[in-house]
């Protein structure tokens, strides 16, 4: 009986992608650091130099989205323009300039029996990336699992199909420029969602990590069916808690810039906590602020007797991802309420406190168990390249090997060598 006539054929060609990666990714593991930042480089040439194509690419994936009804803040994350094409090829470069953490030594000791072992960085292998409708994440997570050592399977969403897939052949003439294989990084080469349940399943043991970045249906998929480990974050539920010792100029400009510098990401702020002390001298003019840049503002009974133009919370409020130009306001009568509000309604994404109470900053950078916190400082820098990672593969709000961005350093693992002089265990 033949077995491979019994396979069918979309299943059949994931798992030659899944094989293929992994063949990429053992000559990825050794491959030098010159290699792989030449390959880098080459790759932001073939994006510049095929700029206008891309553009044309975009336009088809613009139309049929606008076709389709799809909202304007779905259509500008989809869309690409010569200013936004530049900055996908300066971020390969930019990764090329990162440090390789392959093979980067984390310790190093001697046992009494004179065994010498060394913890060494590695690449983790095969990483399934799956993401929605932002193109420039082809090049962004290509880039980071090539330069880390890692093969690549790339499954976009169908809305930038021809955006993406014309992305990843400029990654692919990168790497036969450097001499390294074209299965390093690859593209899913259908839509049909049953391709996503093959990888979630492992492409027959080829793929070791998933790494889904999108919507929380996307998201919630990826986290239930996956048969191997995924690094994801469900929701960026992010808060910023007022405390009473907070200076006001510094709140309005910190809390607006993390609301409405871009409302889509997930590391816009979702809810507003504000000490009782402070309600009556800093929520009216944070309101004002916010309600002079479009945001809604939903707010309780405290602050709405202080503030114009409220929408009165209700419970549905708390724990609520907007994605949009709206923010929740509370009131809450002591740090310890703040962080058990955050503790209830967060995400453990990114949650700030703005504060001169060095004391309460400490508390709450200490106690508030998110992947990331912040103090004084937007929530929106809750970014990989903000950390100085690079480009970010994701944010990771999970507590085992990655936490917060996902860049170079965290799509590696470790091993151990050994090195002996012929001693025996006892």
């Amino acid at each position: 009986m033949n077995v491979a006539a019994n396979v069918k054929p979309l299943e059949a060609q994931m798992l030659a992608l899944g094989k293929a990666a992994r063949d990429a990714a053992h000559e990825l593991a050794i491959a030098s650091t010159d290699r792989k930042n030449a390959a880098l480089k080459a790759m932001a040439a073939a994006i510049r130099a095929r700029k206008h194509a891309l553009l044309e690419a975009n336009a088809h994936d613009v139309a049929r989205t606008r076709e389709a009804g799809k909202p304007a803040s779905f259509i500008d994350r989809l869309t690409l323009t010569p200013d936004r094409i530049e900055a996908m090829a300066k971020g390969l470069e930019d990764v090329a300039a990162l440090p390789d953490p392959v093979g980067e030594v984390m310790a190093n000791w001697q046992r009494p029996n004179g065994l010498d072992l060394t913890r060494i960085r590695v690449p983790i292998g095969v990483i399934g990336i799956i993401y929605e409708s932002r193109p420039n994440v082809t090049a962004d997570a290509g880039a980071l699992a090539m330069k880390s050592g890692n093969a690549a399977i790339l499954r976009g969403g169908s809305d930038s199909h021809d955006s993406s897939s014309l992305i990843v052949e400029c990654l692919q003439q990168g790497l036969r420029e450097a001499g390294l294989p074209e299965a390093a990084i690859q593209m899913v080469p259908t839509a049909e969602r049953a391709a996503v349940g093959m990888m979630l399943a492992g492409l027959g043991g080829t793929v070791d990590l998933i790494v889904p970045r999108g919507g929380k249906s996307l998201v919630g998929r990826v986290q239930e069916e996956a048969r191997v480990p995924v690094f994801a974050h469900l929701e960026g539920i992010c808060h910023i808690y007022v405390d009473k010792a907070a200076d006001l100029d510094m709140a309005v400009n910190v809390i607006t810039n993390a609301k409405m510098r871009r409302t889509g990401v997930c590391g816009a702020a979702e809810c507003l906590l504000i000490h009782k002390d402070v309600v009556q001298s800093h929520a009216p003019a944070i309101v004002a602020a916010l309600r002079d840049k479009a945001c809604e503002v939903h707010a309780d009974a405290a602050i709405a007797a202080v503030a114009r133009d409220i929408v009165p919370a209700n419970e549905a409020d708390w724990g609520h991802e907007f994605l949009d130009a709206v923010i929740a306001a509370k009131t809450v009568a002591s740090i310890d309420e703040a962080m058990h509000h955050i503790a209830r309604y967060g995400s453990q994404h990114t949650d700030c406190i703005i504060t001169n109470d060095a004391e309460a900053a400490a508390r709450f950078l200490n106690e508030v168990d998110s992947a990331i916190v912040v103090h004084n400082a937007s929530t929106q820098f809750a970014d990989g390249g903000e950390f100085g990672f690079g480009a970010e593969i994701g944010i990771a709000t999970g507590k085992l090997h990655a936490r917060g961005p996902v860049g170079l350093e965290q799509l590696t693992t470790f091993k151990y060598q050994v090195r002996g002089s012929g001693q025996t265990r006892p």
